[in-house]
C-alpha cells in the first residue's frame, strides 16, 4: 500500500476528530458526547492500518485540540479517556478472553476517570461544586454514573466496529489500495 494514502486516510480522520474537539467550545452540551465522537473515529484507523497508525492519530488530534479547542476539560477527557479507548479497547480484545477483558477495560477507564477529576479540578480550576448534587459533593456518584454510561459505551463502539467491518471495510479498503 502506498504509505502516501495512509497519511492522506489519517489525515482526514485527524481533521475530522480535530474539528470535533474543536465544536466542544461551540456547542457547550457536547463536553463529552463530542469527544466520544472524535474517538470513534479511530476506529477505522485501528481497524485499516492497525495500532501504530491509530497511535499516531490519537496523539495528533490530543495535540492539535489541546491547541485549538476551547473546552479545556472536554480535550482532558479525549486525552485521558475517549480518545485512546477505541485503540485499548482493540488491544484488550485482541490479547485477553472476555472476563478479563472486562475487568481490564473497566479499570482503565476507573484510574483514567479518577486521574481526569484530579487534574479538572487541580490544573483546569474546575471548581469542586460542580461536583454537587442537591448540595452533596458526589464524585464518586458521577463516577459510579459513568461506569453505566461506559458500559454502554462499550457496547456501542462493539456494534459500530462490527457495522464497519459490513458496510465500510471493504470499500476503504479498496480505496487504499490494500492487498
Amino acid at each position: 500500500m502506498n504509505q502516501s494514502m495512509r497519511l492522506a486516510f489519517c489525515s482526514m480522520v485527524t481533521a475530522v476528530s480535530v474539528v470535533v474537539l474543536f465544536l466542544t467550545g461551540v456547542i457547550p452540551i457536547g463536553k463529552y458526547a463530542l469527544p466520544a465522537l472524535a474517538g470513534l473515529l479511530l476506529i477505522a484507523v485501528v481497524v485499516e492500518l492497525g495500532f501504530r497508525w491509530a497511535w499516531s492519530v490519537y496523539a495528533a488530534v490530543s495535540l492539535l485540540s489541546a491547541l485549538l479547542a476551547a473546552d479545556k476539560e472536554a480535550v482532558l477527557c479525549y486525552v485521558l479517556i475517549l480518545g485512546c479507548y477505541p485503540i485499548i479497547k482493540a488491544a484488550i480484545e485482541k490479547r485477553t478472553k472476555k472476563a478479563v477483558g472486562f475487568l481490564l477495560k473497566f479499570a482503565f477507564f476507573n484510574a483514567a476517570a479518577i486521574l481526569e477529576f484530579y487534574i479538572a479540578v487541580l490544573l483546569l480550576n474546575v471548581p469542586r461544586d460542580s461536583f454537587e448534587v442537591f448540595g452533596v459533593n458526589a464524585p464518586w456518584l458521577f463516577l459510579l454514573a459513568g461506569n453505566v454510561v461506559f458500559a454502554i459505551y462499550d457496547y456501542a463502539a462493539s456494534l459500530l466496529v462490527t457495522g464497519y467491518y459490513r458496510k465500510f471495510h471493504a470499500a476503504v479498503n479498496k480505496w487504499l489500495h490494500i492487498q
